[in-house]
């Protein structure tokens, strides 16, 4: 175990306006979103168009690190490259997604633990002669209520994936990779964002509870967080400001301050709303640096412009940049709302 390399590098991917580009979808999800832009989802599409991301100008000066599939991470640029190593060459850190999904919870219905960690010990010492330095786990925790009437989540789900992340992390530790633990608390619903408050608290605790038992090091290791947003079928939305005081209190509560860093994903938010959020963290500051891990909210835009035609990827790669450059600002607390006008 290098705890030295895990420092530096946990470090380098909370460094001052960067953030991660999450391009771990699975091959089903990537069919979908393919499917919005009527492109075919082939594994050289795939390939192509994670190259497109990766081989934008400039994008290093937003994007410290690239959370990548199974399949990317051993996929090549069209000059033969391999991907982690054009990324690492070009300054960016390799990650990798290293669960096995959320499948459905014994006698818990409605709720999902996430599954993976048998044989986890050799896929990461295969990941990191790969080129890996960090990897991810993501967990669901879902706000609701069941069909036998109880409320949604049970504790019985948020520790079972609170001690899971626990020992995913530990086995990266052990390999020398730096963990990211994902426990996204859904925006699915029409709940409230002090009831999202709520839960994210049990579910944090719990997490960092389960972390310490298992003596996971906290200096080398990285919190993927949701934000505590209303859900999305509920008619009464919290603003910016009341998501960025929620989130915050939750965090200041519930993580360490050995934290090297914590990242947000962007849950399904529309691509602004996720760097507003961010943006209002970052200017209320905070005992960590905050800063992006997106997927949507970074490559929706890209995407779009692409359609699978190569004489798009010029504005593709643009409307990336765009993107990774807003949440670069979203991340120093210095982005406004007019900085898109001026760009559209």
């Amino acid at each position: 175990m290098d705890t030295k390399l895990m420092m530096e590098t946990a470090r380098a991917m909370v460094a001052p306006g960067k953030g991660l580009l999450a391009a771990d979808e699975s091959s089903g999800t990537c069919k979908k979103r393919f499917d919005s832009v009527k492109v075919e989802c082939t594994e050289e599409n795939r390939r192509a168009y994670r190259e497109l991301l990766f081989t934008t100008p400039k994008i290093a000066d937003y994007v410290s690190g690239v959370i990548l599939f199974d399949e990317t991470l051993r996929q090549k640029t069209k000059d033969g490259v391999p991907f982690a190593d054009y990324l690492d060459k070009n300054g960016v850190i390799p990650g990798i997604k290293v669960d096995g999904g959320a499948h459905d919870m014994a006698l818990h219905p409605g709720e999902k633990v996430t599954e993976g960690l048998d044989g986890l010990r050799k896929r990461l010492e295969e990941y990191f002669k790969l080129g890996a330095r960090f990897a991810k786990w993501r967990a669901v925790i879902t706000i609701g209520e069941a069909a036998n009437g109880k409320d949604l989540p049970s504790w019985a789900c948020i520790e079972a994936n609170a001690h899971a992340l626990a020992r995913y992390s530990a086995l990266c530790q052990e390999a020398s990779i730096v963990p990211i633990v994902e426990p996204e608390v859904l925006l699915d619903g029409n709940h409230s964002a002090e009831k999202s408050e709520r839960v994210h608290e049990r579910t944090l605790e719990t997490l960092f509870h389960e972390c310490f038992r298992q003596d996971v090091i906290p200096e080398c290791l990285i919190l993927k967080a949701s934000m505590c947003v209303s859900g999305k079928d509920n008619a009464q939305q919290a603003g910016v400001q009341e998501v960025a005081e929620r989130t915050l209190r939750v965090l200041k509560r519930t993580v360490p301050a050995a934290l090297p860093g914590v990242v947000f994903l962007s849950g399904g938010q529309s691509d602004e709303n996720a760097t507003a959020h961010l943006d209002a963290m970052n200017r209320m500051g905070a005992p960590w640096p905050l800063t992006f891990s997106y997927s949507r909210a970074l490559q929706a835009v890209a995407l779009k412009a692409w359609r699978g035609q190569a004489g798009n990827v010029a504005a593709a790669q643009k409307a990336f940049h765009h993107r990774a450059r807003m949440n670069s600002l979203a991340a120093r607390g210095q982005w406004n709302a007019n900085m898109e006008k001026q760009a559209a």
